[in-house]
């Protein structure tokens, strides 16, 4: 590995215009506000909202109506409870990522799976795949922030690392990226609506990813910027 891990994705044609235009976006919409003050429930208002996106991303029927009252189906309730519990992971993803990936893991899969295979990788391979995730995330680096949430976002949805609930760590992990590295302190963006609002795109570009092609991960590069501001504007400070 690189000194930098990621230098070689800075410099991709379309991609450091598309995030600075994007993280610009953000860093008004969290200025402007925060000149307001924000809340504690705003952003318990926004974990809501990105549980809900995040459950009916991985196979959800329920209605927001119906996980906001707790009546959601399994899947919402386990993306509930892994959001009420993912700030609280912040300084453990910047000393021990892998930690903080296994816990929300743990967190996720509570209710459907043994104790002994919660937080853990599927085989030798799945946890070789998250060791390398995890050195990434502490190698210093160029990239920005939202390139850096975006890429551990596809590189867990993709390699399915542990038995269950890819996805919903993957959107969890990019979501706590966002708030350690300082994009979104407070985590006031949803990000998991932004992918929902463009589920086709997502899932199209999460298969490109997955390809392992240089083609597919530009790609993805270039798509996460549209859903991080869609994610903004899905903000409870736009309410």
């Amino acid at each position: 590995m690189s000194a930098d891990p990621m230098s070689w994705l800075v410099s991709l044609e379309g991609v450091p215009s598309a995030f600075a235009a994007t993280r610009d976006g953000i860093d008004a919409l969290l200025r402007d506000r925060g000149l307001r003050r924000t809340s504690p429930e705003q952003t318990a208002a926004s974990l809501l909202r990105g549980a809900h996106a995040s459950a009916v991303l991985e196979g959800s029927s329920s209605t927001f109506e119906e996980v906001a009252e707790g009546a959601g189906d399994a899947i919402a309730v386990d993306a509930v409870r892994v959001s009420t519990e993912l700030l609280s992971l912040v300084p453990v993803l910047g000393r021990s990522p892998l930690q903080a990936l296994a816990r929300i893991h743990a967190l996720a899969s509570a209710s459907s799976l043994p104790e002994e295979r919660r937080g853990r990788p599927r085989d030798a391979s799945s946890a070789d795949r998250l060791r390398s995730l995890a050195e990434v995330l502490l190698a210093e680096t160029e990239a920005p922030a939202l390139m850096v949430a975006a890429l551990v976002h596809a590189d867990l949805a993709t390699a399915a690392p542990f038995p269950s609930h890819n996805g919903i760590v993957a959107r969890a992990a990019e979501r706590l990226v966002l708030v350690a590295r300082g994009v979104d302190p407070a985590s006031l963006t949803v990000p998991e609506a932004g992918h929902l609002a463009h589920r086709a795109a997502y899932e199209s570009n999460l298969r490109g990813y997955a390809s392992g092609d240089d083609s597919g991960i530009h790609s993805w590069l270039l798509y996460a910027p549209e859903a991080f501001a869609s994610g903004a504007d899905a903000s409870p400070l736009r309410s």
